[in-house]
C-alpha cells in the first residue's frame, strides 16, 4: 500500500481550489458575460411568468450568494446579504452594472481562494442556516453557478435562437 507524501493535504487542496477556479473563472463567469452581451436590458430584466426569475435577477442571486458562501463563510467577512432583494429588483438595472458586480466578485472570490489551506476544507462554518465544510462550500458555489448559468444560457437561446458555441471549435464527438 502507497503512503501519500506528506505534502498530500496541500496537494489535494490546491487542486481542489484550481478546479473551483477554473470552472467559475474559465467558465462560468465568462458564459454568463456572453449571455449578457447577447440580451438588451429589457431582455435582461425581463420575467416570463411569476414564478420565474429574470437574467438580472438571477445575475445578482449569484452574487449574492457566492458572496455569502465563498466571501463571508469561507473567507470569514461580515454576511450582509438581502437575499429577498435580488428577486425584488425589478431593474432595469444597467447591463454594465451587472458586469461590473460580476468583476468584483470575481476579484473578492480569487482573494479567499488564495486563503484556502487544508485544514479549512474540513472546518464548519454557519452558512445561511447550514453547517458548512470548506469542501462542501466550494462545491456548492461552482455547482449553483452552473445551475444558474445553464438558466440564463437556455433564456438566451430562446429569446436569441443562436447556439452559444461554449467550446468554440473543440470537436466534442
Amino acid at each position: 500500500m502507497k503512503v501519500p507524501p506528506a505534502d498530500y493535504p496541500q496537494q489535494f487542496c490546491d487542486a481542489l481550489v484550481a478546479e473551483a477556479r477554473r470552472r467559475l473563472f474559465d467558465e462560468s463567469f465568462p458564459r454568463l458575460k456572453k449571455c449578457l452581451a447577447q440580451l438588451s436590458e429589457p431582455d435582461i430584466w425581463h420575467k416570463p411568468n411569476a414564478h420565474s426569475n429574470s437574467v438580472g435577477n438571477l445575475v445578482l442571486h449569484l452574487c449574492g450568494n457566492a458572496r455569502q458562501w465563498i466571501i463571508s463563510g469561507l473567507g470569514n467577512q461580515p454576511d450582509t446579504r438581502q437575499r429577498r432583494k435580488e428577486f425584488e429588483e425589478r431593474g432595469p438595472l444597467p447591463t454594465a452594472h451587472l458586469l461590473e458586480l460580476l468583476e468584483a466578485l470575481q476579484q473578492d472570490i480569487e482573494a479567499v481562494l488564495r486563503t484556502v489551506e487544508p485544514a479549512g476544507l474540513l472546518h464548519l462554518r454557519q452558512v445561511q442556516t447550514f453547517e458548512e465544510t470548506g469542501l462542501s462550500i466550494l462545491i456548492h458555489v461552482v455547482e449553483h453557478f452552473s445551475y444558474h448559468v445553464g438558466q440564463v444560457t437556455y433564456y438566451v437561446k430562446i429569446r436569441k435562437d443562436m447556439d452559444m458555441a461554449y467550446y468554440g471549435n473543440i470537436p466534442l464527438d
